[in-house]
Formats: structure tokens, C-alpha cells, sequence
């Protein structure tokens, strides 16, 4: 891509200082129309496998083409793919739900901080102590910053605006039916094994950019050792990494819809306060940094 540098500054840029859309999101639009085809597809006791890579082709592939066709046109082409970009990245958004978490920590308003973490975390978050928010609010600023930042970058890199279309809605549908519930066991799971496909070479290159922006020696440990015994093959090296880099204890039981779930740790160290979370967010923060380093270093050797 010709103008692949400047693109990715200008859409990290525009994410930092616009954040999200604050109205008509596409993706609450694609999210209202995978439901819908959800309803009609899914309507046997946990669905079938067939219908449900039939659902995410339904879903996917229209807009997927739309968008490689609007960004292939020589006139709007480049906005096209910098329009695709900016709304694909959450990194912003990261920090606009993490952070308030850790003010009501700091305030000691427990029930406040487990109210807003229950808005970033699929576990059940009504009876967490203070360490149990910290920790599921790092948590998933560490998995988050992979899915919803990095893993756009990546194939907005490799494929353009298709490309990060292609990733971004595949990772909603798996955010909607990835679940193990009976109404999803079988019909999510093209979903999921896509959303692991994808994630695959992105997920070890964040636990790498993790690794090399906080403590590197025990990122590196933690990853080896700790990240085999996770559930989510992308999700163990991602986490493990980061808890490692940032010298913390993660992981642990958690209660996810109402059952108990006995979760690996992960790193090392004390165990997760609210000045953890700002030390995630400053983490992902200077391996967004790193990776639009990089991406327009390769982009300027190509065009020199």
C-alpha cells in the first residue's frame, strides 16, 4: 500500500485524540444484523456448525468486498482506508473504560469500580474485592489492547482496509457467539476458530512488543511457561507477557455465568492495585508507539 506510513499515523492520531464515534458506530450497526441473522440461523438447541459459517459468511464477506472495492477507487481510495482504520482501533476507548475504574478504586468506592468493570470483563464481577478488580481491569486492558488495537494494525498492514474490515468484524461476531453456552456451542464456533486464526501471528507479536517495553526477562519466562496452560491459545501468550512485563501476579478463579472457573496465574510479583491499570494502559500506550515505529520504518526502507 502505497500510502500505508502515513495512513497508520493519521488513524492512530485520529483515534488518540477523536476516540470512538460517539454516534452511528458501524459496528453497532454490523452487530444489529448478526444478531438478526443469529435470530433466523441459530434456531435449533445449540445451532449447527454449517449454519453458523454460513451466518458469519452472511455477515462478513458483503462488507468485506464493499470496502476492498471503495478502497481500490483512485479518487477516495486513501480515505476509505483511513475512515476503515480509525474505526477499527479501540485504543482510546481503552483507556476511557479503564481508567474510571481505577479513580473508583483510588476514591475506595468499591461498588462503583465493580460496576464499571462488569462493563469490560464477561465474569461476574459483583462480589471481586478491590485486588479482584484491579486485576480483571488489567486483565483486560492487556487482551483488549491485542484484539482491539494491535490485531488492526496487523492486517491493515498486511491487507489494507479489506483486510482490517476482514479482522474487525470477525472479532465482533466472535465478542457475540465465541461462547461455550449451549445456545452457542455449536454455531459459534466457526466464529471463534476464525477469531483464533486471525489473532494467531498478532497475538505473539504483542506478547513480544509487551515483553520488550516492560521487563523482558520475565515476560519472556512467564510467556513460555505460563501461556501453554491458558484456555485461549492467543489470549495465554498475550496475558502471560504482559503480566510478566509489568511484574504482577494475573489469572486466578473467576466466576464466569454463574460457574466457577479455576484460571492459571500468570506472571510474577505482587498481586494487581489500581496503580496497576494505568501502568497496563502506559504499557499498551508505548507498544503502539513501538509498532507505528516500526510499520513506518518498513514502509520508508519500501519506498526509498
Amino acid at each position: 500500500m502505497s500510502l500505508l506510513g502515513p495512513l497508520v499515523v493519521a488513524g492512530v492520531a485520529l483515534d488518540a485524540l477523536l476516540g470512538e464515534p460517539r454516534r452511528h458506530h458501524p459496528l453497532v450497526g454490523f452487530g444489529n444484523l448478526a444478531a438478526g441473522l443469529e435470530r433466523r440461523l441459530n434456531n435449533a438447541a445449540g445451532g449447527s456448525i454449517a449454519r453458523g459459517a454460513q451466518a458469519w459468511m452472511l455477515a462478513v464477506v458483503p462488507p468485506v468486498v464493499l470496502v476492498w472495492w471503495l478502497a481500490a477507487q483512485p479518487v477516495i481510495g486513501w480515505l476509505v482506508s483511513l475512515v476503515c482504520l480509525y474505526a477499527a482501533i479501540g485504543w482510546e476507548s481503552l483507556g476511557a473504560h479503564a481508567r474510571p475504574v481505577a479513580q473508583a478504586l483510588e476514591r475506595g468506592d468499591l461498588t462503583r469500580a465493580r460496576e464499571l468493570v462488569g462493563r469490560m470483563v464477561s465474569r461476574d464481577t459483583r462480589a471481586l474485592d478491590e485486588e479482584g478488580v484491579a486485576r480483571a481491569t488489567v486483565e483486560s486492558v492487556l487482551e483488549n489492547g491485542s484484539d482491539a488495537v494491535f490485531a488492526a494494525l496487523f492486517w491493515f498492514a498486511v491487507a489494507g482496509a479489506p483486510g482490517v474490515v476482514l479482522y474487525r468484524l470477525a472479532n465482533t461476531l466472535d465478542a457475540m457467539w465465541g461462547y461455550r453456552s449451549p445456545r452457542f456451542l455449536l454455531f459459534g464456533r466457526a466464529a471463534a476458530r476464525l477469531d483464533d486464526l486471525l489473532n494467531f501471528i498478532p497475538a505473539r507479536l504483542v506478547a513480544l512488543s509487551y515483553a520488550l517495553c516492560g521487563n523482558a526477562r520475565l515476560a519472556w519466562r512467564c510467556w513460555r511457561s505460563q501461556a501453554p496452560l491458558w484456555d485461549s491459545p492467543n489470549a495465554g501468550p498475550v496475558m502471560a507477557a504482559g503480566a510478566g512485563a509489568l511484574e504482577r501476579e494475573l489469572g486466578g478463579p473467576a466466576i464466569y455465568h454463574g460457574r466457577a472457573e479455576e484460571r492459571p496465574l500468570l506472571g510474577a510479583g505482587p498481586r494487581a492495585t489500581a496503580a496497576d491499570i494505568d501502568r497496563a494502559l502506559l504499557l499498551v500506550r508505548r507498544s503502539v508507539l513501538l509498532w507505528v515505529l516500526v510499520i513506518v520504518l518498513i514502509w520508508g526502507v519500501s519506498h526509498a
